[in-house]
């Protein structure tokens, strides 16, 4: 009798020496990205469109950063070697950006005038938001 079932591509396995981070503690990670693909997209894309003339420079490095979560979450989920060493790399280069402005904001605190977006150029950040305690009465 043939077997009138058919095999669907999400029902397949991953290719040979593809293994993908959909199950265990990759799960977490993969699901982790995600969400900050989402809050990073949506928070850049209405920044971006509404108060650009603020601080154009902070929020184009945020739409990339969003854009960088978004690749290595795609990288993760695909799996293989190849995508994740292109998902490693986006982190250490991510990570290279978040070093980089952290001690540009510091250097020129002008360049990043929004004090949500780095840079501590501004009150109305609440106590601690410019790295300073104040003692209040």
């Amino acid at each position: 009798m043939p077997d009138d079932t058919k095999t669907t591509t999400a029902d397949a396995p991953a290719a040979p020496g593809r293994k993908r981070l959909v199950s265990g503690p990759g799960l977490l990670l993969v699901w982790l990205y995600g969400v900050m693909v989402v809050g990073a997209v949506s928070r850049s894309a209405y920044q971006i469109s509404t108060e650009f003339d603020r601080a154009p420079l902070a929020y184009a490095l945020s739409g990339a950063a969003a854009l960088a979560y978004a690749f290595i979450t795609y990288s993760l989920v695909r799996g293989g070697e190849k995508a994740r060493k292109a998902a490693l790399v986006c982190c250490a280069a991510e990570l290279a950006g978040v070093l980089a402005v952290g001690t540009w904001t510091l250097v020129r605190p002008e360049s990043f005038p929004d004090p949500r977006r780095g840079g501590g150029g501004g009150g109305g950040g609440g106590p601690g938001a410019t790295g300073r305690v104040e003692a209040t009465r």
